[in-house]
């Protein structure tokens, strides 16, 4: 008997699969909050040098505002002010000749700190900790290191699943999660800021890896790929809510409060919330795994079957090669099927994750603000997620994933050839290839619990999901490339999500195939 036997016979997609999919959907709210939030907290305001040092007490006091940034800010090529340098000393003559040539008089970087403009946000921790010019790297940094702790805490959470269990692990990460995000919000410095936000990232992943997980593990083969988009659907709307909560939260400290507190809810509903019986099965626990099905059973109204089956039924669902062996990373390449498998998955996690997050933080200098970018962004992955319910099944998971990512790279191209005067144009392709973009990420959360087996399916998931935030934590840097060549970050994004078209082919269907249990399932596949 396979577990898929077990799972028809109580209902596999009723009341009970509907309350643990709600009560993860809820906990998954945060999580695109999270990942988003640098792109409003450490926004770049319009700044300028705080010229009141050059003050002489004389003829400058007196001046206007408007004369005051003649004299004190040197002008650009673009005829812009400079945001990072101003005068060593007033140039009064500017106010005469109205000359822009400030190449004859002396300039140095700003000297006493930077005024910024607050229209769009009252407080960022760029403008709390003067994150710009030759301090921009920090600003870039800050992400990138909350997105390493992400990649640290999806292989502990993963690894910790697997062998504790996902009901206890998934605990821990709603619990650790809120509290350093709230602590994060109290920091007094740029380093406090960037650690905690770091451990931040590592705790919230464990939601990330575990739920989808949790989720999967209870429903049967039919209803998977609609699970998979529901859950996918978690992450779209805590997107389109977190860009309007962003509008009308613009101090960095309330809104990064703001987007934690949902947490608060999920830890309160978490004794509702029940452990995978398909684990507790491979772990030999199988009086548990008996009561959760009974409970399954008699939610979904269908206690006949279950009292059928007794515990000693359940031991033969799952024949490990050592009942009481832990499992571990390496388990991943021991065997090479598993090898190829693991390999090939995390290369292409890589790939597509690094051009959706890539694609995501690019909100700024579209025909749209960044509220309404963010949004729009959003907004796109409704229709885009709805279509991978037709076709999860229709055409398979691999087809999707390859059709998709080709999408993205004919979309990053064409913005590419594109003038950039024409950016209302420019902006709803780009739009479109993040829908795209979104439907690939969205099949790979579900294509890759169907993947690997369930006595290594969180240390895998865990494992791929490490190596995908490797490509985010490296995205902001790409973006950081259009400084060499203005088109460069989409050349490489493009280059990369036909990498990941490629090696996709080279993976197994999962479509309406009863998900592995054993490394041996695997390595018996043909």
């Amino acid at each position: 008997m396979r577990f898929e036997s077990v799972l028809a016979g109580i209902n596999g997609f009723g009341k009970f699969q509907i309350m643990v999919l709600a009560m993860c959907f809820l906990g998954r709210f945060s999580l695109p909050c999270h990942f988003m939030l640098n792109n409003f907290i450490a926004d770049v305001p319009p700044h300028r040098c705080d010229f009141s040092s050059l003050d002489d007490g004389g003829v400058f006091r007196n001046l206007s505002m408007e004369e005051k940034l003649v004299v004190s800010i040197p002008v650009q090529e673009d005829g812009t002010p400079s945001s990072c340098r101003m005068f060593a000393e007033p140039q009064y003559r500017l106010l005469l000749n109205n000359s822009s040539n400030f190449t004859e008089a002396g300039t140095v970087p700003c000297q006493t700190g930077w005024v910024y403009d607050n229209a769009t946000f009252r407080s960022t921790v760029t403008s709390q900790w003067d994150l710009v010019c030759e301090r921009r790297g920090k600003n870039k940094a800050s992400a990138t290191i909350f997105f390493i702790g992400t990649m640290i805490g999806a292989i502990t959470f993963g690894s910790l699943s697997d062998r504790f269990g996902r009901r206890s692990m998934i605990l821990v990460s709603y619990v650790s999660a809120m509290l350093f995000g709230f602590a994060s919000a109290l920091s007094t410095s740029y380093v406090m800021f960037v650690v905690l936000r770091f451990v931040t990232g590592i705790c919230i992943t464990g939601i990330l890896v575990i739920a989808g997980v949790l989720t999967v593990e209870w429903v049967d083969v039919e209803h998977r790929k609609l699970v998979g988009v529901i859950d996918s659907l978690a992450w779209t709307f805590g997107s389109a809510l977190f860009a309007g909560i962003a509008y009308l939260v613009t101090d960095w400290r309330w809104l990064t409060v703001s987007v934690t507190s949902p947490l608060i809810l999920v830890i309160i509903m978490w004794r509702w919330l029940p452990e995978s019986a398909r684990w507790l099965i491979a772990k030999g626990k199988h009086e548990q795994a008996h009561m959760y099905l009974k409970k399954c059973a008699k939610m979904n109204q269908a206690e006949n079957f279950i009292d059928a089956i007794k515990t000693e039924t359940l031991s033969a669902i799952v024949v490990t090669e050592k009942r009481d062996r832990v499992y571990s990373s390496l388990d991943l390449i021991r065997t090479p099927k598993m090898r190829k498998l693991a390999l090939c998955s995390g290369l292409l996690w890589l790939c597509v994750a690094t051009s959706y997050f890539a694609i995501s933080f690019q909100i700024a200098g579209f025909w749209l603000d960044i509220y309404f970018t963010q949004f729009a962004y959003s907004l796109i992955e409704i229709p885009a997620k709805i279509a991978l319910y037709f076709l999860l099944d229709k055409i398979g998971r691999r087809s999707t994933v390859v059709g998709t990512q080709l999408m993205v790279a004919i979309c990053l191209g064409i913005n590419i050839l594109l003038p950039k005067d024409l950016s209302l144009i420019i902006t709803v392709i780009a739009v479109i290839g993040k829908g795209f973009s979104s439907a690939s990420f969205a099949t790979l959360m579900l294509y890759t619990s169907e993947l690997y087996p369930t006595v290594v399916r969180q240390i895998g998931t865990g494992c791929n999901n490490c190596i995908g935030r490797i490509g985010i934590a490296v995205a902001p840097f790409i973006l950081l490339l259009d400084e060499v060549w203005k088109d460069l970050p989409q050349v490489v994004l493009c280059c990369m999500t036909v990498l990941g078209a490629i090696v996709m082919r080279m993976l197994p269907e999962t479509a309406n195939k009863c998900m592995p249990e054993t490394i041996d399932d695997i390595e018996q596949q043909q």
